[in-house]
């Protein structure tokens, strides 16, 4: 048994230096590769894992983003995977506990081979849980986090798992086996954002269970995710780093759900903003 550990990054590498750390010292350690993405970086990265023995690094040219970076990754490690192996989705502005990958590997067995989401606790934050899995409501275009859901209490003491409708790119364990039988990523329709909901969710369409394990836990800077408050109208609705990019919302919606609601995405999100639009403006008269 393997656990490939994909890792997509573009500079920062005072993180890539603490996920590799992070990842050094997990009580399955000698069961663990690790197969850094670098899209680029220009701030030393490259020099920094050439050094490093035990990291596969893979050089690109910085027009990856997200889902081109993990499809390169899965297609380098996915020959060489066996039917007890694993994929493992890392952000490189992450890092976790001694046991955060055996944990997951344990819950994913548990649970009939599942896949498997990590919390998020946030620096400062108080309680530090602050992100658990998605939830979506396909056919009125909305998703939101399970934490929403959660009570004062259950927010500081949460259930042992959760059952998510997608899973996140910041901590999730595939078994291999899923990669190969249903493909790999969508990184021409979906090259950054909910690249990795819509591979959790084709996963699921499968039969494979999408779990999140509470004590399966990454850590996070104070500020992390998307922030699209301060930039353009044009660059919130079609800038590649937004998560609100239309076409990358319409392709996601197009790859979901029913056949019915994948043939009706663009009308009803059409709809949808139109009424969000009148919403909003009849709440500032």
């Amino acid at each position: 048994m393997r656990v490939n550990v994909l890792i997509p990054i573009f500079n920062r590498l005072e993180h890539t230096r603490k996920v590799i750390s992070a990842l050094r010292e997990q009580t399955v350690v000698d069961n663990i590769r690790i197969v850094i993405i670098d899209d680029g970086s220009t701030d030393g990265t490259a020099e920094f894992l050439a050094a490093l023995p035990d990291v596969t690094s893979i050089r690109t040219d910085g027009n990856l983003w997200w889902g081109g970076a993990m499809d390169v990754g899965l297609r380098r490690v996915l020959p060489d995977c066996g039917p007890e192996d694993y994929i493992l989705f890392v952000n490189n502005d992450t890092w976790f506990g001694p046991t955060y990958v055996e944990t997951l590997i344990r819950c994913s067995r548990e649970n009939g081979d599942a896949i498997v989401g990590s919390v998020v606790h946030e620096e400062e934050s108080n309680p530090p849980l602050t992100g658990v899995g998605p939830r979506l409501n396909i056919n009125r275009i909305a998703v939101w986090d399970i934490l929403a859901e959660l009570s004062e209490e259950e927010r500081r003491n949460p259930k042992p798992l959760y059952k998510a409708d997608a899973l996140s790119g910041r901590g999730t364990l595939f078994p291999a086996e899923l990669f190969k039988q249903h493909g790999t990523m969508r990184p021409h329709l979906l090259p950054h954002y909910m690249a990795d909901y819509e591979v959790s969710m084709r996963f699921a369409r499968a039969g494979a269970p999408l779990l999140v394990s509470s004590e399966a836990i990454v850590y996070s800077p104070p500020v992390y995710g998307a922030h699209v408050s301060n930039i353009s109208p044009w660059k919130k609705h079609f800038g590649r780093r937004s998560p609100h990019n239309v076409f990358q919302r319409i392709a996601f919606y197009s790859l979901i759900g029913t056949p019915l609601q994948r043939l009706t995405a663009p009308l009803r999100m059409a709809a949808f903003m139109v009424i969000r639009t009148i919403s909003v403006l009849r709440a500032n008269k």
